[in-house]
């Protein structure tokens, strides 16, 4: 039976007012049966500061490692998908689009322990990358987040948060094996004493793949998998030391490997990616109102073609490199506290970025200055203030100023939230430099792809008010908020003949220099600038209930229109890839016997069409070519066995898709998900504590 979205506004308001929201901000204590709205969650991303959930002036959203845990996630994108209904995917071949309330991606920075995850592929950061393994908690912060963090925090930020244990040794190995080849593997083994720590976490994933459909439209067989065969390998070593209790020093790296197998029927190269990364940096407290630390990164991130059978000058074993990408950072930051109701935070970084694509003529690189402060100011009791600013001198985009503002009115059990940020998004080097030559249909289509050294940076003005309830055992919230954007890059493609002479020479001398005497096929001209702007406004609302008896209930709805206004037919439209409405749903029951806990946990996941729209004609200037709506809903059951002192173990078994929710429409449709269908899983976590 298929439910439409008129069903599913009626199913969400229905839940809503029956009190069934999310569950995202319960950390509950496990091993208790009677469990409290934990709102004394330390978050630190809001502000660059730590607070109390509870207490923090800018909303921030937690998800934490129990409720990954409890809900069996292993893997980045199902837990954003179950657990945070303002974000959400679509896929392609070689990687997940993100996007967080109506924008993409590119403008959604994505940190681990504050440090940005960088690596894209087609332009979308690898999401393999993160190790689940170790998050101690995701903290997600909607809106401009330029004033501390700079480039790309237009739509919001997601700071991955990885736990360090106390214990002076701990050794974990979580496993979970699924249908269609699914395997994760995680390995933890960690040191702790007082003034050394060692912390080694390693992760392997893999996957058969699968197709929805064998064929597309016209009947023609699909050689391309709807999910890849993959495998990955993910590994983390981190060093601290601290000599004395004022001063700490830690040092650390890790290496990625992900290969995605493609089908010898239709190609002769698997796509290879792979990363390294090096870090350090050290902790000054001369006393406990100030912190002063300095932390300098170096991540390399490279993109291959292995062949496996030969294809033009490649022979089988040859590999081919498609991009490389470097980033280098150095981030001073300072923290002061000169009086009881104040924190006052400096910083300045440097950034430098390169990117080798041989097929598309760039080798360059970009710099990065930035300075910012910040204030946070408690008065009259019951307010809480923060104002800040952030200076970034870019090399190509120049400077551009993010300030921020916001405002709390803090009672007992309620929060007034009120907020202003700017954000910024500078140009990437590929649309700054770049250079393809593709011949998409044949020689009569011949694309000539231009970047463009004078494009400036993107800018957003955010703004949102927020009201939100809690006592011990209920949690509600709603915010509304308008997300403005100008000056955004898009492409447009012109075609020569549409060009003078004069126009036409100066594309054919531009272009001679990289791709010879091609520019003489050269049909099409596809060259990037700042026209276009975009408009979101969004409001979200959360319950969270704590019924008693080891049952608690909860989820949120989010409802965001997000529009862009279209250069070449002057007419707004969706945003490519937004959703309008979407809601997650959750229910858990936890109870123990002894030494024995079970819980099980049901979530949701509700979301109306994700749009994809393509350029018409006549009287129809769009086509819409949009994902439907869909309700997925996954159980997940897990057994905690407390028998020994330092060993614990905790199997589970659940099913994702409970409903065998599937989209099998011919292949190259924009599918509402790549799921394969009702799948189950069997999961094993054993742990040592000493």
């Amino acid at each position: 039976m298929k439910m439409n979205f008129k069903c599913l506004n009626k199913l969400y308001l229905t839940l809503l007012l029956g009190g069934g929201m999310m569950t995202a901000v319960y950390a509950q204590e496990e091993g208790s049966d009677e469990k409290t709205v934990m709102l004394e969650q330390v978050v630190v991303t809001g502000t660059g500061t730590l607070h109390k959930l509870k207490d923090t002036p800018v909303p921030v959203d937690v998800i934490t490692a129990n409720d990954l845990k409890k809900a069996g996630i292993a893997d980045f994108q199902q837990a954003m998908t179950a657990l945070a209904p303002s974000l959400s995917f679509s896929n392609n071949a070689r990687g997940s689009n993100l996007v967080m309330n109506g924008l993409t991606n590119k403008y959604v920075l994505i940190l681990v322990n504050g440090k940005k995850l960088t690596g894209d592929t087609e332009y979308n950061v690898d999401l393999s990358r993160i190790d689940m393994n170790r998050v101690q908690r995701i903290e997600i912060l909607k809106g401009a987040g330029s004033a501390l963090y700079g480039s790309d925090a237009i739509a919001g930020v997601i700071n991955i948060i990885t736990a360090e244990p106390e214990n002076l040794l701990t050794v974990t190995s979580n496993t979970k094996v699924e249908e269609y080849g699914q395997i994760t593997q995680g390995a933890n083994v960690d040191v702790t004493t007082a003034k050394f720590g060692s912390y080694t976490a390693y992760t392997y994933q893999q996957s058969d793949g699968w197709q929805l459909n064998h064929f597309d439209a016209d009947g023609k067989e699909a050689w391309t998998p709807s999910s890849d065969h993959f495998k990955a390998n993910v590994f983390n070593q981190r060093f601290t030391v601290a000599p004395v209790q004022a001063l700490s020093f830690y040092a650390e790296g890790g290496y990625y490997d992900r290969t995605v197998e493609r089908p010898p029927e239709g190609y002769s190269y698997n796509l290879g990616y792979g990363s390294y990364n090096v870090g350090a940096g050290s902790s000054y407290q001369p006393n406990d109102r100030s912190d002063i630390r300095l932390d300098v990164r170096y991540d390399k991130y490279d993109t291959r073609y292995d062949y496996f059978k030969e294809s033009g000058n490649y022979k089988p074993g040859d590999v081919s490199v498609v991009k490389e990408q470097e980033y280098l950072n150095a981030h001073l930051k300072s923290l002061f506290r000169f009086t009881e109701n104040t924190q006052t935070v400096f910083g300045a970084e440097y950034i430098s970025e390169s990117l080798l694509r041989p097929d598309a003529y760039t080798d360059e690189s970009v710099a990065t200055i930035a300075v910012y402060g910040q204030e946070e100011i408690s008065f009259l009791k019951y307010f809480q203030a923060v104002v800040g600013v952030r200076y970034t001198g870019h090399a190509n985009a120049g400077s551009n100023f993010a300030p921020k503002l916001s405002l709390m009115y803090r009672t007992a059990h309620f929060n007034m939230r009120a907020q202003y940020s700017a954000g910024f998004r500078a140009p990437g080097i590929n649309e700054l430099y770049y250079y393809s030559f593709s011949t998409r249909g044949g020689a009569s289509s011949n694309v000539l792809t231009v970047g463009n050294s004078k494009l400036v940076a993107e800018k957003n003005h955010y703004g949102s008010l927020n009201l939100e309830y809690h006592n011990d055992r209920l949690s509600a919230g709603v915010t509304g908020y308008v997300n403005k954007l100008r000056d955004m890059i898009n492409s447009r493609t012109t075609n020569m003949a549409d060009m003078t002479a004069e126009e036409q020479q100066a594309v054919k001398d531009e272009a001679r220099p990289v791709i010879g005497d091609d520019a003489n096929k050269v049909r099409q001209v596809k060259k990037y600038a700042n026209d276009d702007q975009a408009i979101v406004k969004g409001v979200e609302v959360s319950l969270n209930v704590l019924i008693g008896s080891g049952f608690s209930a909860g989820g949120n709805y989010v409802y965001a229109d997000a529009r862009t206004k279209d250069i070449a037919t002057n007419l707004w439209r969706d945003i490519e890839r937004s959703v309008r409405h979407a809601g997650n749903l959750n229910a858990n029951y936890t109870k123990g016997w002894g030494k024995y806990r079970l819980n099980v946990n049901l979530n949701g996941r509700l979301q109306g069409k994700r749009t994809h729209l393509t350029t018409g004609t006549g009287d129809t200037p769009y086509n819409d070519e949009s994902a439907p709506a869909y309700a997925m809903w996954n159980l997940n059951t897990r057994h905690t066995i407390d028998c020994f002192q330092k060993f614990t173990v905790e199997p589970g078994i659940g099913v994702n898709n409970i409903f065998d929710k599937t989209d099998r429409r011919p292949y190259g449709v924009n599918y509402f998900s790549l799921s394969p269908g009702r799948t189950f899983y069997a999961s094993l976590l054993l742990r040592f504590k000493n």
